[in-house]
């Protein structure tokens, strides 16, 4: 891997032997590392936690090939992938994304064990599953066997049959909304004010087109696969459109075999 950007003495090109090499997780993480919050908080008055999105695209644009990520991902982009969840305090995914992706508990691992702790952190994120109906399988490892609690984020109005049987099953649910869906500003907040200020959210599109609509979200680490499919796949977000396009910079760019791991942050 190599960085393209930003450009100095020390990183510009491959290493000194002319070649390219394997970074390192903690250098990863580092390259990765959440902005310090703020002691005052936001400039808009809530709550310091920072929203990262994480998502893959091909060249054509295509967020996943016969309904799923992996086959348009890599070893490098698994290895961003598990530093960007190893960085967070909680992991968001929508409701469809947790089931086509099969999602199953965070697993500890020892690389990040030390830096955790010293950051305050659990263990492992938690994963929090955006759901306005709750047709969930409560009998899943996710919510049945996580080292941490798994969070149910839906509305006010959802059933209470089914906010029972996540709370029967183990789950944490977290309220987010007046009516049957999830406020995506309220979801950030409530997640704050469970001292969740390390925000992922791996989408999918629609959730992940909710907060950029709603105006939450602050990065987005987007890896660009050098992969053509063409077909009618999602974009990495849909959803409602905002009426003046979202600016965002460009924060660092590397590169491994032809993919480039890009990270943009609200201007």
């Amino acid at each position: 891997m190599r960085r393209l950007f930003p450009v100095t003495d020390q990183t510009a090109g491959p290493d000194p032997d002319g070649t390219d090499r394997e970074w390192s997780l903690a250098e990863l993480a580092a390259a990765y590392a959440y902005p310090e919050p703020e002691p005052e908080g936001r400039p808009d008055g809530r709550p310091g936690a920072w929203l990262r999105a994480n998502m893959v695209s091909t060249l054509d644009g295509a967020v996943q090939h016969d309904g799923r990520s992996q086959p348009i991902s890599s070893a490098a982009d698994m290895r961003v992938f598990g530093t960007l969840r190893a960085l967070a305090d909680v992991v968001i995914a929508g409701a469809e994304t947790v089931r086509q992706e099969g999602y199953r508990p965070a697993r500890e691992r020892a690389d990040f064990a030390e830096s955790r702790r010293a950051a305050g952190q659990a263990p492992v994120p938690a994963i929090a599953v955006v759901s306005a109906g709750l047709e969930l399988d409560f009998t899943l490892p996710l919510f049945t066997s996580p080292l941490v609690p798994t969070l149910v984020l839906t509305g006010a109005a959802a059933a209470p049959g089914r906010i029972a049987a996540a709370e029967k099953a183990g789950a944490r649910v977290v309220l987010a909304g007046d009516g049957v869906g999830v406020d995506p500003a309220r979801a950030v907040d409530a997640l704050a004010a469970l001292g969740h200020t390390r925000l992922l959210t791996e989408g999918g599109p629609r959730l992940l087109g909710q907060f950029v609509a709603a105006g939450v979200l602050d990065e987005l680490c987007l890896t660009v696969s050098p992969l053509l499919t063409a077909g009618d796949a999602q974009r990495i977000a849909g959803g409602p459109s905002v009426d003046v396009p979202r600016r965002f910079v460009l924060a660092s760019l590397l590169e491994e075999e032809g993919f480039l791991f890009s990270r943009y942050r609200r201007d």
